[in-house]
């Protein structure tokens, strides 16, 4: 397990400023880069407009729930999936006079230490970067998992629970990214809320009319249920059939 605090420290952070409307007001150049933009060219646009549909809802409630230092010292923390990049973005309050003024957007580009090309060549435009390491958060703190030691993952909302062989994290990546970036012949979607990893696998069980794949977790296995149409691939891969 990886802790990244430090890492981050050597990293040169992205930073937007935007109004109270949340249109941006200002960038340094590590942000017109990542985001690339010519220097003054997303001034104004409002912030949700540069991102991808599918991260605009987890963008907003980021800014929604970010609050004054002064009442919340620790900012908001969030994994964020831009085409071929992964940020973390850590959003903040900022306070005028009277009253809030905006908001502070402070962003590392984790890309290159969390995934990389896809190898598979035959869609190697239509795939976005693999992950090679999972980015989880835990007691205030972001780390990297290593794919070998990824047990399962479960959907929780638009976010995931990831568990290894003894531990759960919170993740911030929903199941449908999680399933476009990890590597497809070690992780299986065996349901829509559910990924597993098959070195895993302890058993398989059918319980009347639901088929369950049993992963071996500590303290207690976890039973992940099988949607019916991978039912047959599920046993082909695992040599039941």
């Amino acid at each position: 397990m990886e802790s990244i605090q430090h890492k981050l420290q050597q990293f040169d952070p992205g930073m937007v400023w935007l109004d109270e409307n949340n249109r941006i007001l200002a960038m340094n150049g590590v942000a017109i880069k990542t985001l690339s933009a010519k220097p003054g060219e997303l001034i104004g646009e409002e912030i949700l407009s540069i991102h991808p549909e599918a991260s605009r809802e987890k963008v907003k409630w980021l800014i929604d729930k970010a609050s004054c230092p002064v009442d919340s010292p620790p900012p908001m923390t969030m994994m964020i999936n831009i085409p071929e990049r992964v940020l973390l973005i850590k959003v903040s309050k900022m306070c005028g006079v009277d009253d809030v003024v905006g908001t502070c957007m402070i962003f590392y580009d984790l890309t290159d230490i969390a995934s990389r090309p896809s190898t598979d060549s035959k869609n190697e435009e239509d795939r976005p970067r693999q992950l090679f390491k999972l980015p989880v958060y835990k007691d205030k703190k972001v780390l990297l998992v290593e794919l070998e030691k990824v047990c399962c993952i479960k959907a929780d909302g638009h976010y995931s629970k990831l568990y290894t062989e003894t531990e759960d994290y919170f993740c911030n990546l929903s199941i449908s990214d999680l399933d476009q970036r990890l590597d497809q012949h070690r992780f299986l979607k065996v349901h829509r809320s559910h990924i597993v990893n098959l070195r895993f696998a302890k058993s398989f069980e059918k319980v009347d009319e639901q088929c369950f794949i049993i992963m071996d977790h500590q303290p207690e296995d976890i039973k992940v249920p099988v949607s019916r149409n991978q039912v047959n691939n599920l046993k082909k891969i695992l040599g039941l059939s």
